[in-house]
């Protein structure tokens, strides 16, 4: 999963510039925020596809240690599912009338990772289902919300977030 999970961090590094939704606002509110822009989004995927890339040269080099081997479509699925289901958590989050920066239990933790899953998924189901057990499956969500309000806290303590969730 270090492909799904780098983007956000690496969004939020390298991020800023212009917004991702362009300014544009429906129903009142704006469709993402301010907190997602074009080269942060950029700079994730770009990330997250190096780790996937840097994870099979490992995997290859060192046969030992029994990695999955990322695809060319899940090299690119993972970060972009992952952005994606941020953004999504984003619009629902704006479509609720929820603070840019406030959270929202769960869905601030594992929009991402849902929308890694998904897309890889329906990108390429025989490689989701040859790497994902059940039981990965459930430690990625029991694990997720700990490890995101760890980098979060981090992230906060750096100053490159302004709140430590």
């Amino acid at each position: 999963m270090l492909p799904a999970y780098i983007p956000n961090n690496a969004a939020a590094v390298f991020g800023g510039g212009a917004p991702l939704d362009l300014g544009l606002s429906w129903r009142g509110n704006r469709i993402l925020g301010d907190g997602k822009t074009i080269r942060g989004t950029i700079s994730g995927i770009a990330c997250g596809a190096l780790a996937a890339f840097i994870l099979n040269i490992i995997n290859l080099s060192v046969s030992s240690l029994d990695l999955p081997v990322f695809s060319s479509l899940v090299i690119i699925a993972l970060p972009i599912g992952s952005l994606s289901g941020d953004a999504l958590g984003s619009f629902l989050k704006r479509s609720l009338d929820i603070p840019q920066g406030t959270t929202a239990p769960l869905l601030d933790q594992l929009d991402f990772v849902i929308g890694s899953l998904l897309l890889v998924l329906f990108i390429s189901p025989t490689w989701f289902f040859e790497t994902f057990t059940l039981s990965i499956i459930l430690t990625i969500f029991i694990l997720t919300p700990f490890l995101h309000l760890s980098i979060n806290i981090i992230g906060y303590l750096l100053g490159i977030k302004k709140v430590p969730w």
